[in-house]
């Protein structure tokens, strides 16, 4: 069973209870990554997700660099409604920054995933919108089936 697999199966099970934003955690060591979703509502189909964080519990593979890393989620990363694109990498930072190719536009809001990458243990996944009049973005919840969710994990550990 992939991780994707594993995954889809556990976001089933998961109930939160009462209104609010709620945390949902699962470890899968045979894998080496643990999963950590925060969201506004789930329901047995799908979420609101407000951020979506995987982190490397094994080792990476021989010869990844955080540049491979970032590129290789830029081209597999399909299950999102924009398609992703590097943004930035610094390598002596060790933090790489992906970001919607082509930003939602909704009135003078835009919006776009962002997926920001620590070394090669942590990715980061969050929605952010903006207005092209005013300076400043704000962080906002977004929808994906847990099929969606279980695809881009996979998309993001390769």
């Amino acid at each position: 069973m992939t991780l994707a697999e594993k995954l889809l199966q556990k976001l089933s099970d998961w109930r939160p209870a009462g209104d609010g934003r709620h945390s949902w955690s699962c470890s899968f060591p045979e894998e080496g990554w643990t999963i950590h979703l925060t969201a506004d509502r789930a329901d047995t189909l799908s979420c609101l997700a407000w951020e979506f964080t995987l982190t490397r519990t094994g080792s990476a593979s021989e010869g990844l660099t955080l540049r491979n890393w970032a590129e290789n989620i830029a081209k597999r990363a399909s299950g999102l409604m924009e398609p992703l694109k590097v943004l930035e990498v610094d390598e002596a930072r060790g933090e790489a920054v992906l970001r919607s190719d082509s930003p939602a536009k909704k009135g003078e809001r835009v919006m776009y995933y962002e997926v920001r990458l620590f070394g090669l243990t942590t990715a980061i996944v969050r929605r952010f919108a903006a207005t092209r009049t005013a300076g400043g973005r704000e962080q906002i919840p977004f929808a994906l089936t847990h099929e969606s969710l279980a695809k881009l994990a996979n998309d993001i550990v390769g």
